[in-house]
């Protein structure tokens, strides 16, 4: 998987296992999941909080390895901020 690829597994809310990854373009993350290791990866336009925690979990564990610049964090934080305001960040 290159650098600009992270990738995590959760459970949606039908209870279904999921491979989550996002992928850095630019300066913007894009979600892809998919249920199966054959299936087709599909985008996730809106992707859920859960998904952003886990990918700004992953960027700080990075960074702290100086695989990602450190501003890439704040990036990351902004994002969450647009989409989830009502959410608390630290």
């Amino acid at each position: 998987m290159p650098k600009a690829e992270i990738g995590w597994e959760r459970i949606d809310a039908d209870g279904l296992r999921l491979q989550v990854y996002a992928q850095h373009v630019g300066r913007d993350w894009r979600f892809y999941a998919r249920q199966k290791r054959y299936d087709q990866w599909q985008a996730v336009t809106e992707p859920p909080l859960e998904d952003w925690l886990e990918l700004l979990d992953a960027v700080r564990r990075r960074i702290g390895r100086g695989m990602l610049r450190p501003e890439e964090e704040g990036r990351v934080l902004k994002g969450m901020r647009e989409r989830f305001p009502e959410a608390e960040l630290s």
